[in-house]
């Protein structure tokens, strides 16, 4: 695949996601026969080894074992697609849920959410760009951006458990 069609899928992509996410919020609910409460859970959990993975391949790489660095970011590639695809499943069927924090907890938390929600649209084309470079063999552009792209999807990662373990109660 060209490195053009390449940029325009990322671009498409990178444009698509978050409006389909947007979109969930202002459609109304998809009448689904499955119970689906234990997928904020699930996807807490995915992000939480998203994390680790991240961590690990960083790790990796910094003790020169390319193999393993790539195995881990390919296994956190694909978790945040499975995680994508269970947030959309999740938030198509389901009303959102209120956070009922009172105090300065909530101000924590919505500033915790926002920042989750800005860096995880601007995540999506640094972690899908990172990787498209290490696959073309672009060993030195993609270590540049890669010093950008990895302490963003990490705490985009992170700060998504966050999320979770503070909205857990109010479900």
């Amino acid at each position: 695949m060209s490195e053009q069609l390449q940029n325009r899928l990322i671009w498409i992509i990178s444009i698509a996601v978050p409006a389909v996410v947007a979109a969930l919020f202002f459609l109304p609910g998809m009448n689904v026969d499955a119970d689906l409460t234990t997928l904020p859970a699930l996807n807490a959990c995915i992000n939480g080894t998203v994390s680790v993975l991240l961590i690990t391949g960083l790790m990796f790489i910094r003790s020169g074992n390319r193999q393993w660095h790539k195995a881990c970011m390919t296994a956190a590639l694909g978790l945040s697609a499975l995680f994508l695809v269970s947030y959309v499943i999740y938030h198509s069927a389901t009303e959102s849920t209120p956070y009922g924090g009172e105090g300065w907890v909530r101000y924590v938390y919505f500033t915790i959410l926002l920042s989750h929600i800005l860096l995880a649209i601007i995540i999506l084309p640094l972690v899908l760009i990172t990787f498209s470079r290490a696959l073309s063999e672009k060993f030195d552009k993609h270590k540049k951006l890669a010093r950008i792209t990895f302490p963003l999807w990490l705490y985009v990662s992170v700060t998504g458990v966050i999320v979770y373990l503070m909205i857990a109660p109010y479900y």
